[in-house]
Formats: C-alpha cells, structure tokens, sequence
C-alpha cells in the first residue's frame, strides 16, 4: 500500500495511463475501498461542481486497494470522476493519504476531499473540504487550501503550498466544539478554524472528486489521474 506514483498523464480518449484498468468502475455504479462502499457519481449531461460531465468509467480501485479519479477526454467532451461514501460518519478525524502529488496538477484541474450533505442546505451543506488547486492561476505560489463554507467569508479559507513529496497525507478533525486541519507536506501545515461557520454534525458524507473549475478544458491539453492509497475516520 506504499507504492508512490505521480500523477498519471491520459493523453487520448479512452486511455488511462496506470498500473490497472477501471473494469470494476465502468460495471458497477458503487466500489468498495478503504472499508467503506462508495457511489461513483455520473451524469449525462455538465452538472456541479464545474459543471463537468461525471462518469462512473473515472473513479475505480486498482489491485493494490488504491482509487484512482481521472480526467478524461471521451470524444468532444472532459470527464471527470466523483466518488461518495454511502455512510454519513458524523464528527471525528477524516484523513486521506493520496499515492499521487498534487503540486504539480494542471492550473484547471482540481482535487477534493471533503463532506457533504446533498439532501440538505442547512449550514451550507455541511460542507468542510480540503482543495489541491491553483484555480486556473498557473503563477499562483498556492496551490491547496482548507475551507469551511462559505469560502467567500473573511477567516473561512486559509491558501497552503503542498510540496511533492508522496505519499501525502491530508486530514480534518471536527467535533461538536472545534475544527482544525493538517497536511504535514504543506506550508502551513495546519489551520484551526476560529469562524463561526463550523457546522454541526448531520447528514454529511465523505466525499472526493477529481474535476475540472468552471468546466474548463485542462491548459497543457492532457488528462490525469489521482491516486488516492486510504481514507480512514476516527470518531471524535
């Protein structure tokens, strides 16, 4: 489970450069990884976050019990990868350990790992997430931040810089009283929240995404993959 790749270049329709293929993905509409089931998320048509076209064929487990997410050119059209834990895990730490760097992803193309709650926008969907992206900015120094939403409120985003090394290990820990964030790789390596945006535990669900801003086609014109090695939740 320590086996370290960068990210993977797909540089034709249909051709996912990586170690497996996605034949568990494209036959089923869950996977099971880390110990956990997980929806993979498609849609025939540009839907959010982006909008970006999902498909289930983007998100899959290799032999090695790693997800990957890619995106992907099929014919006219960027897609992109989404995977959801079915469980709602409530508070506690969330940790993701990624097999793949994230310093060096295209300005466009950005990496999630978050909660959400889709059935209700109550305290903004509950949404606290973890971003590796410059935004479509490629001279932003920057290139990861921690955010509880809404991001736009002064005090609810802090920008980071991840640096190559992998694996790289990204995590939150979040109780009914606080809400602090680490990515031992990164500069700074942690934020504790102080806003008054923390919201309670719910209906939220892990969640990771590999996507493209604004629906945006990559800059250098090449798909990829990220390699997500484990999530792991600690109940706190």
């Amino acid at each position: 489970m320590s086996v370290a790749l960068t990210v993977g270049l797909i540089c034709a329709p249909f051709v996912l450069v990586t170690s497996t293929t996605p034949a568990s993905a494209a036959a089923h509409r869950t996977l099971l990884f880390s110990g956990y089931t997980w929806s993979v998320k498609s849609s025939a048509r540009r839907v959010g976050p982006g909008p970006n076209y999902f498909s289930k064929k983007n998100a899959w487990v290799d032999s090695f019990g790693r997800l990957h997410l890619a995106i992907t050119k099929v014919r006219r059209h960027w897609v992109v990868g989404e995977v959801v834990n079915t469980r709602s895990l409530g508070y506690g730490t969330y940790t993701w350990v990624l097999d793949s760097r994230v310093d060096n992803l295209d300005p466009n193309m950005v990496l999630g790992l978050f909660t959400y709650d889709s059935l209700s926008s109550a305290f903004n969907n509950r949404e606290i997430d973890i971003e590796a992206s410059r935004w479509g900015n490629a001279s932003d120094p920057t290139n990861a931040q921690f955010v509880v939403q809404p991001y736009a409120t002064n005090g609810n985003l802090t920008r980071i810089t991840q640096g190559p090394s992998v694996p790289a290990t990204f995590s939150f820990s979040w109780t009914a009283t606080g809400l602090s964030f680490s990515a031992p790789g990164a500069s700074p390596a942690s934020w504790t929240y102080a806003g008054l945006d923390r919201p309670p535990a719910g209906g939220e669900q892990a969640d990771m995404n590999f996507w493209l801003n604004g629906g945006h086609a990559p800059q250098d014109g090449q798909g990829a993959a990220v390699i997500v090695q484990s999530f792991t939740f600690t109940p706190g």
